[in-house]
């Protein structure tokens, strides 16, 4: 089984490069954040004529989450307390996923920052008391570096949101439900950048962020065959400013 994260920043501008991605590379299940759309926008037409059930949470042109899926698609929930389209969850193929899309936090002194952690706190909250009877993966755009190795410059980003000891603090409550960091799991010494900002020439010069994260049940972490970053997809015309994160579980 192939799935796949993706923060896809806008959906309508991206559709074309999704189409052609899901093409080309077949994933069985699809978690995209960043949708922008409402979900009378979203464009379960394309998808289920490419062969894939979805579900969808929208908030017009800003955050929206969604799950496709070729290996059926049900119990589908939607959100945290916050009521923000930053969540939605299905079972697919024998799995529990979630697509998420935490809050950026945008400073340290900012409301919004706070907001994150709560958002974290939440989320970890939801996946210690899940059914442990069904493998789970929780993956997409965390906003979160988990170590310095995970940022092109510590140094550059000291007292920034994305790395401070709170953040990475809440990031480790969440593995410690019973959780595995499979990309890093398989390349520990690599930097698997998934995000490069537009500006600066940042992804021809390197700097990246690995952001967008898979997180496996470590029941199921012995399954995973490959997990890598698809750098190609960041290049291109209008590419997101985050690439596909790929991982491959053996049956």
């Amino acid at each position: 089984m192939r799935v796949v994260t993706w923060n896809v920043n806008s959906l309508h501008a991206r559709l074309g490069r999704v189409r052609e991605w899901l093409e080309a590379n077949g994933p069985d299940v699809m978690l995209l954040q960043e949708t922008k759309l409402r979900d009378e926008a979203f464009p379960s037409e394309v998808f289920t004529a490419l062969g894939y059930e979805s579900a969808h949470a929208g908030q017009g042109q800003w955050n929206g989450v969604a799950v496709l899926s070729r290996v059926g698609l049900t119990g589908v929930t939607r959100g945290l307390s916050d009521g923000e389209a930053r969540l939605v969850g299905a079972t697919c193929g024998g799995l529990r996923v979630y697509s998420c899309y935490v809050p950026n936090g945008r400073a340290l002194d900012d409301p919004h920052y706070a907001y994150k952690l709560r958002w974290l706190d939440e989320l970890r909250g939801l996946l210690a008391g899940r059914d442990g009877a069904l493998p789970v993966v929780v993956a997409g755009d965390f906003n979160v570096a988990p170590a310095d190795r995970d940022v092109w410059d510590p140094a550059a980003l000291e007292g920034m949101t994305h790395v401070s000891h709170p953040e990475r603090a809440a990031l480790e409550g969440i593995v410690a439900t019973g959780l595995v960091d499979v990309v890093r799991a398989l390349h520990p010494d690599e930097p698997c950048f998934t995000w490069w900002d537009y500006r600066g020439g940042a992804f021809h010069r390197g700097w990246g962020m690995r952001i967008d994260l898979v997180y496996v049940d470590a029941a199921l972490a012995p399954r995973v065959r490959a997990a890598y970053v698809d750098r190609d997809a960041r290049k291109g015309v209008k590419p997101s400013d985050h690439a596909p994160v790929v991982v491959d579980l053996d049956p």
